[in-house]
């Protein structure tokens, strides 16, 4: 369904044009090409210090990192529960076992408190977790301090996941930057986008150059093809590489525009009782890849359904926050620890339309109806 105002629209304005010429005129299109080296090289520059290896997605990123930590079948794995789906897949590919952890109210990611409670309950059972998945939820910093000094303490390596997050700081250091190995997504929907793509990063070069050699079918340097161990294709190609390099080049661009679309909706929505919003920390910086809002049905007279279908019939795309995993089908066998916080959070919230193009008066229909729906309730 093609909407009037998408949830969120990738925007082409810079030198996507001419890169992706001149990456067919060159003939490179497959994942060999110079448009690679220089998108990993431009990623690497934003986010200071650390190394990239540009992949087709980012759940491949989520993959692979899981292969360089070394988490295999029997090995458990904490995960945040209110998160996509790609968070956790990729442990169940290897034959592990995710162990899910409700939300803080703060964030909306992983709670410190009941990831400590899940580590001692996992030892306690005999099961270190191998890894935990932390998740910087609509581009929203977790608790990156609390929570690395719980990872230290226990000595449980973190894979951040801030496939949402591009362009987001916490404590003036890129999201992603933190743990032992992170990842990025490209996806179309994304703060920037690649068409389809992501990224594993890391500042430990042993790691980056397994990595790459993992990522193109662990191919072994000699003039024929000989493989020791089973590798992955998972490079990004030169023509993808073209389009997320003229995007990364407006990534502070795209964020400022996305963070004055978040304030200019809180402005916009500031008389509305029982609206609210996903809030940083003092020491947060999110690229707000998606605003979104919690809806208190007892104050507004209706839900976050009923908003996205009325938006809907106006051809306005909205979008149900993540459904916590650990409520999914495919995962109703696995641990979870916590309570109803994710879960709640999933049942009143909403997504509301957040391109980077997304104009004032857009957002001025969209409060425009919801002001009208709320003055409907108290008659």
């Amino acid at each position: 369904m093609a909407y009037r105002i998408p949830l969120s629209f990738p925007v082409f304005k810079g030198n996507e044009k001419s890169y992706t010429e001149q990456a067919i005129s060159s003939g490179h299109l497959a994942t060999f090409g110079p448009f690679i080296t220089k998108f990993e090289g431009k990623l690497a520059k934003k986010i200071r210090s650390h190394q990239a290896v540009a992949l087709n997605s980012g759940t491949s990123a989520l993959h692979l990192a899981m292969v360089l930590l070394g988490i295999g079948p029997g090995d458990e794995v904490i995960c945040q529960s209110f998160t996509f789906c790609a968070s956790a897949n990729p442990i169940v590919y290897l034959g592990a076992k995710p162990i899910f952890v409700d939300s803080e109210l703060d964030t909306w990611n992983i709670s410190p408190e009941i990831l400590e409670d899940a580590i001692l309950s996992r030892i306690a059972m005999g099961k270190k977790p191998k890894a935990i998945v932390l998740v910087h939820l609509f581009g929203m910093p977790a608790k990156i301090n609390e929570i690395l000094e719980i990872a230290n303490k226990y000595q449980i390596p973190v894979l951040e996941d801030a496939a949402e997050a591009v362009g987001s700081l916490y404590d003036g250091q890129h999201c992603g930057t933190f743990g032992k190995i992170g990842v990025f997504s490209f996806n179309g929907n994304k703060i920037i986008t690649s068409g389809g793509g992501g990224a594993l990063i890391s500042n430990d070069t042993s790691i980056i150059q397994r990595g790459i050699h993992l990522s193109t079918q662990a191919r072994e340097d000699l003039p024929y093809y000989q493989h020791l161990e089973i590798g992955y294709n998972y490079k990004m190609n030169n023509l993808t590489a073209a389009v997320g390099l003229a995007q990364l080049e407006q990534l502070e661009d795209f964020v400022k525009s996305r963070r004055k679309i978040n304030q200019n909706y809180r402005e916009l929505f500031s008389n509305f009782d029982g609206i609210s919003f996903q809030e940083e920390n003092e020491d947060s910086h999110s690229n707000f890849w998606l605003s979104t809002i919690i809806i208190d049905e007892k104050k507004t007279g209706f839900s976050n359904d009923r908003l996205r279908i009325l938006l809907l019939k106006k051809g306005i795309e909205t979008r149900f926050l993540w459904k916590p995993l650990h409520l999914q089908p495919v995962f109703k066998e696995v641990p979870f620890y916590g309570g109803r916080i994710s879960e709640k959070l999933f049942l009143s919230g909403l997504c509301l339309p957040s391109s980077s193009n997304l104009t004032y008066s857009d957002q001025e229909e969209i409060a425009g109806i919801i002001d009208k729906e709320i003055l409907k309730s108290y008659f």
